[in-house]
């Protein structure tokens, strides 16, 4: 049996960690030329882009991430041939709804003109003033907001959105829409910065998502996000690369014959694996690492179709109930002051017009939302 701290003398990288990021940095570095092994503590690869059997046979669900919101908007994922490898993207009608207790719903559709119907009155021009300018230059946008850092090679793009996306969500709805439903859509939008909507920069948050939905879409990996990380592990491996699951890397010695060592874990683990390499102040703001509320996730197979009062929301392949602005805020303030509730249920299905992405003919539905206390995954199971 090789020797823990030779057998890794022969690659010029190493990568600890195999969700997508990982992965996408074990890709660059072959597509360099270099000898790259990824390392996966876990039996199966992906992290929280992993699918599983969690509720009846034939119903696959996904572990944590399921809408690939900006994998088309991705200067590294658009870049890589991953159809070849076996992803197929497939949408919905409609990215997203916001049902209201009123029985209606706001819808965003892929027309920003669309959407602006559905917001309705006087806030249908500002929403299309807001967004169209933005989904107009997403390609440049995109580069800017999600490429590696450098000097901005579209300033004029990314000072537009820093205008309005520097700020919080509660401000700028409250700034440029007069009624809820503009300004309830764009909350739930930015509530995935996992942040209080009135800190500064969840506008972009929000914006970032909503701009992505009218550009390319918000797709869902058919038969699961497991298969997006099976992709770029198969593109991965037809470059060279090597892949080793069940493998725990328990201090960083283990790997000082490689070249270079990258890390895609929590920083808590990295603490654990390298800390002593670091300096004291960069190891205390590792261990100071504040994570954002835990997840309560509950998964469904269903024998039919939500019935949904709005018909609209039908279609939509995301569903965000936490109701208006400001019923949205109120809920962020119980959980950053440490009580348990809810501050949005995302409930996420496949649309019922697609073949289901679960099953042959039954819908499959995951709903998730936030607690300060704990995080928890739930799986209803027979028996």
């Amino acid at each position: 049996m090789p020797d823990q701290h030779s057998r890794f003398a022969s690659r010029d990288a190493v990568v600890v960690g195999s969700g997508p990021n990982g992965l996408c940095a074990a890709i660059a570095l072959a597509q360099a030329g270099c000898s790259v092994t990824v390392l996966e503590a876990a039996a199966t690869l992906g992290g929280g882009s992993r699918s599983a059997e969690l509720t009846l046979p034939g119903f696959t669900h996904d572990v944590c991430s399921t809408v690939l919101a900006l994998a088309l908007v991705s200067p590294a994922l658009r870049a890589l041939p991953l159809a070849e490898h076996g992803l197929e993207l497939v949408h919905p009608d409609v990215p997203l709804a916001h049902p209201l207790d009123d029985g209606g719903a706001v819808i965003l559709h892929r027309s920003v003109a669309e959407t602006g119907e559905s917001v309705g009155g006087q806030d249908a021009r500002a929403y299309e003033r807001l967004l169209g300018p933005l989904v107009r230059n997403s390609d440049a946008l995109m580069a800017e907001i999600l490429g590696p850092l450098r000097p901005p090679r579209h300033p004029w793009a990314l000072a537009r959105f820093g205008v309005v996306g520097m700020r919080s969500a509660a401000g700028l709805a409250r700034a440029r829409f007069e009624g809820p439903r503009a300004r309830a859509l764009l909350a739930g939008a930015a509530a995935h910065s996992m942040m209080r909507l009135n800190q500064t920069p969840t506008a972009a948050v929000g914006l970032v998502l909503m701009t992505a939905a009218h550009a390319v879409g918000w797709p869902f990996a058919r038969d699961g996000s497991q298969r997006l990380v099976d992709a770029l592990a198969s593109y991965l491996t037809s470059l060279g690369g090597e892949i080793v699951t069940g493998h725990r890397v328990e201090r960083v010695e283990e790997l000082d014959e490689a070249g270079v060592v990258l890390f895609d874990v929590a920083p808590r683990n990295l603490v654990e694996i390298a800390g002593a390499r670091f300096t004291p102040r960069y190891r205390q703001a590792l261990t100071s690492y504040r994570h954002g509320p835990g997840i309560f996730k509950i998964d469904w197979a269903l024998d039919e179709p939500i019935p949904w009062r709005a018909p609209e929301v039908r279609g939509a392949g995301t569903v965000h109930l936490g109701g208006k602005l400001e019923e949205l805020m109120r809920s962020e303030a119980f959980i950053c002051s440490s009580v348990i509730f809810c501050a949005m249920a995302a409930m996420i299905r496949p649309c019922t017009s697609l073949p289901s992405l679960s099953a042959p003919r039954s819908p499959a539905l995951k709903a998730f939302s936030c607690a300060r206390l704990y995080s928890a995954c739930c799986a209803a199971r027979r028996g």
